[in-house]
């Protein structure tokens, strides 16, 4: 005797709104670098779980994404402590002009 298999797509279940917001590495990141002593490469790899060359390309990122991340040597033989100085500014929609053909000199 064989058996049937159904071929009934699971249900999909909506989602909770009592979920709060997904706190992503990212913010985690910004979150530490906001404090008023910062945090070190060391510090930040051992939170988040990241080798240090990651946490420096992380780092350039904010400052690509327009935060004003610093570093300040706190003294002799100590790591460098980053910090975020201020949040980039929100970016206005840019301006959809519209352009005709350009006017090039036509050889001939």
């Amino acid at each position: 005797m064989t058996t049937a298999t159904s071929n009934a797509k699971p249900r999909r279940t909506e989602p909770s709104t009592t979920h709060a917001k997904r706190v992503t590495k990212k913010d985690q990141l910004i979150r530490m670098l906001g404090t008023a002593s910062g945090a070190d490469v060391a510090t930040i790899s051992s939170k988040l779980g990241w080798q240090a060359h990651t946490v420096q390309a992380a780092l350039t990122g904010l400052r690509k994404a327009g935060h004003a991340v610093t570093a300040e040597k706190p003294g002799q033989g100590k790591p460098s402590r980053y910090r975020i100085h201020a949040a980039p500014a929100p970016v206005e929609p840019a301006a959809t002009a519209t352009t005709g053909p350009r006017d090039v000199p036509h050889a001939g």
